[in-house]
């Protein structure tokens, strides 16, 4: 399935400021809340678990993107938000670059394999320079979830 149908163009942050990893993390869990993606009840916990995934070990991959993710007890469906940032933000990634693509998984727990499912399509689509390209260069948050379809 593809990462589209768990994105909502709510979901998507074009140039955050946020200032740090752990803000832009908050910032994605929120947007995830106001576009209905994750009832607010679970919001914290998401965070809480998201949070304890990256402290165990950094999502910052290579060329620029991070995936963080979590498995979450309780949650209905897989939830996907992005962050698309220019400028970059540092997300202690393997090549010691900043991360200009992040996408945020959400998985429910009991859906290990639409977990492993997920985030390997993720990787493979951004594995791809071109795609990431033109990602960065959406016009909006709507042209951004259509990339991935």
């Amino acid at each position: 399935m593809s990462l589209a149908a768990h994105l909502d163009s709510g979901a998507v942050l074009l140039r955050s400021t946020a200032g740090d990893k752990w803000e832009l993390l908050a910032q994605l869990v929120q947007a995830l809340v106001r576009c209905g993606r994750i009832p607010a009840s679970q919001a914290a916990a998401a965070l809480a678990a998201v949070e304890a995934r990256e402290r165990s070990v950094s999502t910052g991959m290579e060329q620029g993107i991070a995936v963080p993710h979590a498995a979450l007890d309780g949650l209905e469906r897989v939830a996907a938000a992005l962050a698309l940032l220019p400028q970059g933000l540092d997300f202690q990634s393997l090549d010691g670059q900043p991360a200009r693509i992040v996408v945020l998984l959400l998985v429910p727990r009991h859906e290990k394999l639409a977990h492993v499912r997920t985030l390997t399509e993720v990787a493979r689509r951004l594995s791809d320079p071109v795609f990431r390209r033109r990602l960065l260069e959406a016009p909006d948050a709507a042209a951004a979830v259509e990339l991935w379809s």
